[in-house]
């Protein structure tokens, strides 16, 4: 999201570890059959017949407007829908992935380099939680990320599109150990939500009324998105498919780059994983 949900965090190094035979197969597998099932997708037309006077809900506190011209929307709808089409046939494009990362937790991390030579990073996880309890987390209340994920420092809602779509600032947290240094990012999010699985997609997009902030080196995402599927066995699970593409701008070493970012996937995965853990307790 948001991936738009990445935020750059802790050192540059990482152990080397182990490759996991026949793992890229079953990964495009998988992938390839979300891609099977995202060719029915209706929520693009579902989201522009929204009525023009639909509420949403709003903090006065927030720099956010709702997005009421049908051109304004439609806009903002076909760049998330673009950047979610994109960024799923990099996923289906089995040629080129090797393994960065495998975690004993069965945690891996894959990465590809893309014609503008650009390293690309896709995380497949597990994680102990609903389709739901993941959707809400990650999109519906995006802007509570950063209470659960130290590497954020905020995320706000600047325009609200419709259900499936908005237009968000972020910054990511000044932490110890972090080389990048902090970011923003002006991104689109659009999400699509089935029965048993949820996309979300993103992409960096440039608005006059909002330039690049005093004080922050501006990152772009995307295209990216994140694919959550319910297991087969054990709809209390999920599975977690991340396709982590950003430039981080800057003068930085590619190699230092393409250290933090894979590791940034397996910090956030590990945070969310908590956060998941206390929200089963209190439930």
């Amino acid at each position: 999201m948001l991936p738009a949900v990445v935020k750059l965090c802790c050192g540059i190094s990482y152990p080397h570890l182990r490759n996991v035979a026949g793992l890229q197969r079953t990964a495009v597998a998988v992938i390839g059959q979300e891609i099977t099932h995202l060719q029915g997708w209706r929520c693009m037309q579902h989201l522009i017949g929204a009525p023009a006077g639909f509420n949403y809900t709003e903090d006065k506190s927030e720099a956010r407007t709702n997005v009421q011209s049908k051109g304004d929307r439609l806009f903002y709808v076909q760049q998330g829908h673009k950047a979610m089409r994109n960024a799923l046939r990099m996923l289906e494009d089995s040629e080129g992935w090797r393994v960065e990362i495998a975690e004993s937790n069965g945690d891996v991390i894959c990465s590809k380099v893309m014609p503008d030579a650009r390293k690309v990073f896709r995380l497949e996880a597990v994680l102990d939680g609903t389709v739901d309890e993941l959707y809400d987390l990650l999109f519906v209340r995006v802007e509570e990320m950063n209470l659960w994920n130290p590497s954020i420092q905020q995320i706000k809602i600047l325009k609200q599109v419709g259900p499936e779509t908005m237009v968000t600032y972020e910054v990511s947290a000044e932490t110890a150990g972090n080389l990048i240094g902090q970011r923003d990012f002006l991104s689109v999010r659009h999400s699509c939500k089935q029965e048993s699985r949820v996309y979300l997609g993103g992409v960096a997009i440039q608005l006059e009324s909002f330039p690049p902030q005093a004080g922050f080196v501006r990152a772009e995402d995307g295209p990216t998105c994140i694919i959550i599927q319910a297991l087969d066995k054990d709809t209390r699970k999920s599975r977690f498919t991340w396709l982590l593409n950003m430039d981080v701008k800057g003068w930085l070493p590619t190699s230092i780059v393409n250290q933090a970012l894979p590791r940034a996937q397996l910090d956030f995965t590990r945070h969310l994983r908590r956060r998941l853990a206390v929200s089963a307790t209190l439930g």
